[in-house]
């Protein structure tokens, strides 16, 4: 059974906080078939790769199917009743604040809102906070000092009516590609212009009018500069300072400003600045490159100050875009799943807010002040003063700063308790308690995207083994704790109809979140639920914030706020010479717990890298292929070297996806200090300072399997593909018997052994088969192997009697490494379409095989392709 003749059904893609709407179809036996939804506002059909390849990450390999208690299967009555006891007898012994959660933007707002009415209003703490501390609690914090709350004034379609998109810290191209395809269409349609503000040069870049490569952490020195020459052009906007406070200030500030420390030629500086004032609708998109900063709330303010002083706020096609990485950051924000807020944008240092609150929930207890932030709430882990904790659906041994000292502080915590949908994670491996949580596509509530629209994801799978929502998990604890009535839910249309009850006491207050209008919604209203933009009340829906010149401050007035260039806390010198910067590749999320389960999502980049300019690699000795180890004064990594010159010299780029599960010596995160920004509490992650070396192993090996390997070496990374497993590795010590190394590696003793070993010259070649199959392979050299990866990670499985030649034979194809994974089309692939069909375009080569014609995220790589080619047919 296909699945052919079952109905769709409309849900919401579990990435980043675009918030694509996707049409599901049930196979009928545990798997799914996805598109787009061409009816959602968001995407209008489109898919990024990861979208695309959504049905190949669900099923129950890999899945906790029940709860864990010491590592071992228990009931849920037992587990539900540990955590409970453990968290109310450590509450009792030493107070509510030596207990914490830890939160995801993966939670729908359903759990969230049950998360914190949990810790807030009943256990009494505000020691709640959430992985999205990381990539936008700078956006939150800049927010509220200009608007007086976490406004994002406008919205998607901003994007398609602008003159001007400024992307600041923003590889739009490919951490959101559908967003990025919205803005191409424009400047195709009307003519938009588009700027980068990146150190590196990105993807985002290919498209680009201008590209400011400024030096790290300098964004503030460049929009004081924006702001001096907006008032020296006659660029402000009177009406909109006259309904601001701290424009003198902020002017002030910004004249007496460095502009030199961007690094930048003042002609393209003054470039940027005639583009920016010469057109009226400007839409300046940032996301982590501004906000994971020591200085992230300053250059949110630097940028806000610009929009608010020239009125570029408020109207179509105008106004600042604060794209977020997760598919329900915003609904967290919303119901204050962060330590320093409370619900619904409410303050949690207003007494009359927390009053309101406190009276609506019927709460024994109310904070007073902010909770723990994410770093500190780890610090405070370690010093024994958190001794319980509750980490759900994210994995702060690799993600959060000075990863190794989490992972030493998780480990040592008298309780911790781990909600997933899998036990393969560095975080669930440390947990007392193991609890199996419902997974997208099994899951049923509501998520909020970056420009306000609420979207619903719905369950079209059944939940496996005994997993269960995440709300009702939480409401089962709270229930035992004492708190029955309070947390007496049944569904999470429920839980909603209260949240956004909740929500017009806000309104009250005269706060910007406000959905009491759906606080009636019946069950079946709710299961109907089409994506709305907030704000819903009984006189207004969706729109855009700040038109009418009205703000959240008590004074009802914006504010500027006066901002200074601050450098990095850490600094570059003899020791440590390299700036470090990290981010996200174009078909992996996060810690690849689901992307990394797609074989063409792996293929694309199937192993950690650093980026390297040629003259620092030149100056090390480092060739391509090479190795190179990463040191910092709390960590280290061993990562392949990529020479590139998108990279400026003096800086290095590393991606944050792999784990212990997947690469142990690439978790970039133990490299990261835990500096953070002191108004918002997030982290520095772009900027730590390193020192890079060639990192020479005795040997080097690229293996293919049909199942996972997980050898004890310094350097290895494993990859799913098609047919089972790749994995590159590096060996410090001699191996004397390869045959024998092959079959202990794979646990496959019972095979063929097919070898070809020369020890003189270091090399080995290794083959399992078993009724003619290869089972495994196992390549070894003295220098990084030279073989055809992509073909060899075809042959598990397969009858190749030839596989230690390492390449395909003459007759078969050969597609080459992943390009396209939309569509699965290789670099082979399109190299001979290109010279046999005589393509010259993008958009040729994409009629021709489909590459590039989803989500666009592989255009740039395509067009870098065909020019290679060009200047090679010119050459000759």
């Amino acid at each position: 059974m296909d699945g052919a003749g079952l109905p769709e059904t409309r849900s919401t893609c579990p990435y980043c906080g675009v918030g694509c709407g996707v049409l599901l179809r049930a196979d009928g036996q545990g798997g799914l078939t996805v598109r787009g939804d061409p009816d959602h506002p968001a995407n209008f059909g489109r898919l990024c790769s990861k979208g695309s390849a959504l049905g190949e990450t669900v099923g129950q390999a890999g899945r906790l199917l029940a709860p864990h208690i010491n590592g071992k299967p228990a009931d849920w009555d037992s587990a539900l009743q540990l955590v409970a006891d453990r968290f109310r007898d450590t509450i009792r012994d030493h107070g509510p604040d030596s207990v914490a959660f830890y939160v995801s933007g993966q939670l729908l707002t359903e759990d969230y809102y049950v998360a914190n009415k949990l810790m807030k209003g009943f256990i009494g703490s505000a020691n709640i906070d959430t992985n999205s501390r990381l990539c936008m609690a700078s956006s939150v914090a800049g927010h509220r000092r200009a608007f007086g709350t976490d406004t994002v004034p406008g919205t998607y379609e901003d994007l398609d009516e602008a003159d001007l998109v400024v992307l600041v810290g923003s590889n739009l191209a490919w951490c959101h590609p559908v967003l990025h395809q919205r803005v191409l269409a424009a400047k195709k349609s009307r003519g938009t212009k588009i700027i980068v503000v990146d150190p590196r040069r990105t993807a985002s870049c290919d498209s680009a009018d201008l590209h400011l490569p400024l030096a790290p952490g300098s964004d503030v020195a460049l929009f004081n500069r924006l702001l001096v020459a907006a008032q020296k052009a006659g660029a402000l906007d009177p009406a909109m300072i006259a309904r601001s406070n701290g424009f003198d200030e902020a002017l002030h500030t910004a004249t007496a400003g460095d502009v030199s420390v961007t690094g930048l030629d003042p002609a393209l500086i003054d470039q940027f600045c005639a583009m920016w004032l010469g057109h009226e609708k400007v839409v300046t998109v940032f996301s982590q490159g501004v906000n994971q900063s020591s200085s992230g709330t300053d250059k949110v303010n630097a940028i806000l100050n610009c929009h608010l002083a020239t009125g570029r706020i408020g109207t179509k096609g105008c106004g600042p875009l604060s794209v977020t990485g997760q598919p329900n950051a915003m609904g967290g924000r919303e119901v204050g799943g962060l330590a320093n807020m409370l619900a619904c944008h409410l303050d949690l240092e207003n007494a009359d807010h927390r009053a309101a609150v406190r009276g609506f929930w019927d709460a024994p207890h109310m904070p007073d002040a902010p909770g723990l932030k994410a770093v500190d709430m780890f610090r405070a882990v370690a010093d024994g003063t958190i001794k319980a904790i509750w980490i759900i659906h994210t994995n702060p041994a690799v993600s959060m700063p000075d990863a190794k000292a989490v992972r030493d502080a998780i480990a040592g915590c008298p309780f911790t308790v781990v909600s997933d949908i899998t036990q393969a994670t560095d975080t669930a491996r440390l947990a007392d308690v193991l609890l199996p949580a419902t997974a997208w596509a099994e899951k049923d509530g509501t998520v909020t995207n970056s420009d306000r629209t609420i979207s619903r994801q719905r369950a079209v799978l059944d939940a496996p083994g005994e997993a269960r929502p995440d709300w009702a998990i939480l409401a089962q604890v709270a229930q035992r704790m004492g708190w029955k009535t309070a947390f007496d839910y049944t569904t999470p249309a429920e839980i909603f109809r209260e949240f956004a009850a909740l929500s017009g006491v806000a309104g009250k207050f005269g706060r910007d979140f406000d959905i009491s209008g759906l606080s009636d919604l019946t069950d079946a209203e709710f299961a109907a639920f089409d994506p709305t933009r907030w704000p819903v009340t009984a006189t207004r829906q969706g729109g855009r914030f700040f038109a009418d010149g009205q703000f959240y401050h008590p004074d009802g007035k914006a504010r500027l706020v006066p901002v200074t260039h601050r450098p990095p806390v850490a600094r570059t010198g003899p020791r440590y010479p390299f700036r470090l910067n990290t981010g996200r590749v174009r078909d992996q999320w996060h810690t690849m717990t689901r992307t990394g389960l797609s074989p063409r999502l792996s293929a694309h980049m199937a192993e950690p890298f650093l980026e390297i300019h040629p003259d620092d690699a030149a100056t090390l000795g480092v060739v391509p292929a090479d190795l190179v180890a990463v040191t910092a004064p709390q960590g280290s990594a061993i990562l392949r070297a990529r020479i590139t010159d998108t990279v400026q010299a003096g800086q290095v780029f590393a991606p944050i996806h792999w784990t212990g599960e997947t690469a142990p010596s690439a978790r970039i995160d133990d490299l990261v200090a835990g500096v953070t920004d002191p108004v918002s509490g997030q982290p520095e992650s772009k900027a730590a300072v390193v020192a890079v070396q060639r990192f020479k192993a005795r040997w080097y090996g690229f293996a293919v399997s049909r199942a996972p390997i997980k050898p004890d070496l310094p350097y290895w990374a494993l990859a799913t593909t098609a047919a089972g497993y790749r994995a590159d590795l590096a060996g410090s010590e001699p191996v004397r018997d390869w045959a024998d190394y092959a079959t202990t590696l794979f646990g496959i003793y019972d095979c063929e052994i097919s070898s070809i070993i020369d020890m003189s010259r270091g090399m080995a070649r290794v083959a399992l088969m078993k009724d003619g199959r290869v089972e495994a392979a196992l390549f070894v050299s003295p220098e990084p192997v030279a073989v055809m990866r992509d073909y060899l990670a075809t042959v598990p499985g397969m009858d190749v009697p030839d596989v230690l030649i390492g390449r395909p034979a003459a007759d078969m194809p050969n597609p080459g490494p992943m390009l396209c994974s939309c569509f699965g089309v290789g670099v082979n692939t399109i190299v001979q379409a290109i010279e046999e069909q005589g393509l010259i375009t993008v958009d040729a080569v994409g009629a021709a095989l489909q590459a590039g014609t989803n989500c666009g995220s592989c255009r740039p790589e395509i067009a870098a392709l065909i020019g290679k080619l060009n200047l090679r047919e010119a050459a000759e």
